[in-house]
């Protein structure tokens, strides 16, 4: 079993020295906050995760949960850690004073969310209550937000977001779920929902789900949504006629249920508390969507990261063969494999993408935080833009980069890693979902594309690019960084000329064509931007080490960063020349025609 599963010293290199978390504690919501609080919020995750959760990775997986007369139960160990959580106080940690939170910035629950999931993401439960309340807190009446918010951020009460339906799928305008209005103000649910994370389990004692559905009479499509509380209990404790239909067994995350929930099938006798103003709960279900989006990002990262540390303790401690230079000396001993080029390359691979992925999650949770926070309406707006385009790269790019990843990490094992000997073949099933999760990659492809990209008039795009463009500046200044600035700006020009070729499409009215490789877009332009937050990582990592003395072993730390940096740009960087050819072509394949290709 390996014995880590994050590095320590790589958190607080990316969230103080790199994306100076500390800066944020200058904004007055986050005043009250230091370094030493933000510390001392990640020793207490840390402990939870060493002591409740990553012990339990491979039993939790093994013991997955089961329906049997209508209940679910789940391994005991989820009961002591949802404990644990919400006594910690770290379910609601970022939420406001007011509902009962601390207001820490996201960018440093972001850190949170990446060690507990990299302990245990079997355990997969608090960060769906933490986006339920938020979404209470944000757009429900007071009421809601007093009999909801407390009991959910202390871990008694699980959270939940039931979007999905049998016969829709993501298209969420053809959902089916009604609602009907009642004398009293509340309503009377009917539907379906179904992969509903955590949607029923006996670790809690009650599960509050967030639940879209159309009032009668409502117009169709996604204009008719409206978004309702539906307790699994009612507050006298009486059954609220919800129905675990089902449970879906399935390939990795076995720790947490997925559920096919039914609303008022039993007695015709489910009650919904509308939340906010009818007809505009998609409107309201994004922000917990979005949130969900870079919590899921999260998720491929940490998965990615355990998988990473195991392969890198294992890849040191396994000796096999000698150097190629030395293969037939065979009275010399044998060597560690790390030192063979081949998993030597794969180590570098997967470390590029673990740290890349985290930088850039925090760099998305610091747009989050200063989108919020900031006094300065340009500021704040600038933000918020830049959140709006970088959160489907962060959702994407740790999930599909992090599969490969730990493809990597299996091969680093050989035939071991094919095995439950060793944890990375859990990994591997786990991370899998993570692509599907809140919007597949060709939904965020989509996203980035055809909104992100041109929303106001482009100007998301061009605050990246000057951002971009600032550590290009930064990089400039030292020599043996300099080749990496030019090619980091002569990537942004090949980007810049494929997204100026597919807006061209766009503007025939041609949707279909515009968007039939969007998937490829995404990963050129991801490509893009963690090269970016590499060079950042090796900006000030070249900026430490004229302050760091020789015998120090930051100086070996600043080293592996400027080291992985080059790997990203001679191995990683070269494939967007190949997906800008494709992105230029104008051959398509790929679209229905009227005499369409057998297949």
């Amino acid at each position: 079993m390996a014995k880590n599963y994050f590095n320590k010293r790589n958190v607080d290199f990316l969230l103080y020295e790199v994306h100076d978390a500390e800066a944020l504690t200058q904004h007055a919501r986050f005043a009250d906050h230091s370094k030493e609080t933000f510390d001392m919020t990640i020793d207490s995750a840390t402990q939870i995760a060493d002591n409740l959760m990553f012990p339990f990775l491979k039993d939790v997986d093994k013991n997955q949960p089961e329906l049997k007369d209508g209940k679910v139960t789940v391994h005991p160990a989820i009961k002591d850690y949802l404990k644990a959580i919400g006594d910690s106080g770290i379910i609601g940690v970022d939420f406001d004073y007011e509902n009962g939170g601390a207001q820490i910035p996201v960018t440093v629950s972001s850190i949170l969310g990446y060690i507990l999931m990299s302990a245990n993401n079997g355990m997969m439960y608090t960060g769906l209550t933490a986006g339920a309340a938020r979404l209470i807190a944000s757009f429900g009446s007071q009421e809601l937000k007093d009999t909801y918010i407390p009991n959910m951020i202390s871990g008694k009460w699980q959270g939940t977001m039931c979007l999905t339906e049998p016969q829709a799928g993501s298209s969420l305008s053809d959902i089916t779920s009604t609602a009907e209005p009642l004398s009293d103000g509340t309503y009377k649910m009917r539907g379906q929902k179904v992969f509903i994370s955590a949607g029923d389990h006996d670790a809690t004692e009650n599960v509050i789900h967030l639940f879209i559905g159309r009032i009668k009479g409502s117009p169709l499509g996604t204009k008719g949504i409206s978004l309702f509380v539906i307790p699994k209990y009612r507050l006298d404790g009486t059954d609220n006629d919800v129905t675990s239909m089902g449970i879906y067994h399935k390939l990795g995350q076995k720790g947490v249920p997925a559920m096919h929930l039914g609303f008022g099938d039993k007695n015709d006798d489910c009650i919904g508390y509308l939340v906010g103003e009818p007809n505009k709960g998609l409107n309201y279900m994004f922000q917990m969507m979005n949130e969900a989006r870079i919590g899921v990002g999260i998720t491929g990262a940490s998965i990615t990261s355990a998988a990473y540390y195991a392969a890198l303790e294992y890849a040191k401690e396994r000796p096999q063969s000698r150097r190629l230079n030395q293969k037939h000396a065979l009275d010399a001993p044998q060597i560690a494999i790390i030192q063979h080029p081949d998993v030597k390359r794969m180590l570098l691979f997967q470390k590029s993408v673990v740290e890349g992925s985290i930088s850039l999650l925090l760099e998305t949770s610091r747009y989050f935080d200063l989108s919020v926070a900031s006094d300065d309406p340009e500021e704040k707006e600038n933000a918020h833009l830049m959140l709006e385009l970088l959160t489907p790269i962060a959702k994407t790019f740790p999930c599909e980069y992090g599969m490969k990843s730990i493809s990597d990490s299996v091969q680093c094992f050989g035939g071991y890693g094919f095995t439950e000997d060793f944890p990375v073949e859990q990994y591997y099933r786990d991370i899998r979902i993570t692509p599907i999760y809140e919007g597949t990659t060709g939904i965020q492809s989509q996203d980035l594309l055809g909104r992100k990209v041109p929303m106001a008039g482009g100007k998301a795009t061009q605050l990246l690019a000057q951002e971009i463009g600032k550590t290009i500046m930064a990089a400039l200044e030292f020599d043996d960084l300099k080749k990496y600035a030019l090619l980091l700006k002569e990537e942004g020009e090949r980007l810049q000329k494929v997204t100026l070729h597919l807006l061209s499409i766009a503007g025939t009215g041609d949707v279909e064509r515009f968007l039939s490789d969007a998937t490829l877009y995404m990963e050129m332009f991801s490509l893009n931007v963690v090269a970016w937050q590499w060079l950042k990582q090796a900006v000030v990592a070249k900026q430490k080490l004229l302050t760091t003395s020789a015998d120090s072993d930051d100086v070996d730390f600043y080293e592996s960063k400027i080291h992985t940096m080059k790997y990203f740009f001679h191995y990683e960087i070269p494939k967007t020349q190949g997906l800008a050819t494709r992105l230029m072509d104008t051959e398509v394949l790929t679209i229905m025609s009227e005499k369409e290709v057998v297949m």
